[in-house]
C-alpha cells in the first residue's frame, strides 16, 4: 500500500474533510486531554470552594471555642476571687471570735472582782449592822 503523499509531509483530512497538521489520532487524543483538563480545572474549582468552606467552617468553630475558653477563664478567675474573699471573711471573722473571746474572759475576771468586792462590801454592812 501506497503512502498517501499529503501524509508524508504531515497534512491530514479529518472526519469533515478540513485539512489538518497533526495526525487524526493525535487530534482526537489532544482533545480527549483538553477534556480532561477542564474536568481537573472543574474539580480544582469545586474542591478550592469546599476547601474555603472547611477554612470558614473551621475558622468559627475556632472563635466560639475562643470564646468558650476566654468564657471559663472567667469563671474560674471568679470563683477564685469568690474562694479568696471567702476565706478572707473567715478570717476576718476568726479574728472577731477571738476578740470576743478576750472581752469575755475581760468581763469575767471584772465580773468575779467586782463580786468579790460586792461580798467584801456585804459582809461590812452585816458587821455594821451587827455592831450597832
Amino acid at each position: 500500500m501506497a503512502k498517501d503523499p499529503l501524509a508524508e509531509a504531515g497534512f491530514y483530512f479529518d472526519d469533515l474533510n478540513k485539512l489538518r497538521v497533526l495526525e487524526p489520532d493525535v487530534s482526537q487524543k489532544t482533545s480527549e486531554l483538553k477534556e480532561e483538563c477542564k474536568d481537573f480545572v472543574d474539580k480544582i474549582g469545586q474542591f478550592g470552594k469546599i476547601a474555603r468552606g472547611v477554612i470558614e467552617l473551621v475558622d468559627e468553630l475556632a472563635k466560639e471555642v475562643d470564646t468558650e475558653k476566654m468564657e471559663a477563664i472567667g469563671a474560674r478567675n471568679l470563683l477564685k476571687s469568690v474562694a479568696k474573699q471567702r476565706e478572707a471573711q473567715q478570717q476576718q471573722l476568726q479574728g472577731l471570735v477571738a476578740e470576743n473571746k478576750m472581752q469575755l474572759e475581760r468581763y469575767r475576771v471584772e465580773y468575779e472582782a467586782l463580786s468579790k468586792v460586792e461580798s467584801e462590801q456585804n459582809e461590812f454592812i452585816d458587821q455594821f449592822i451587827l455592831q450597832k
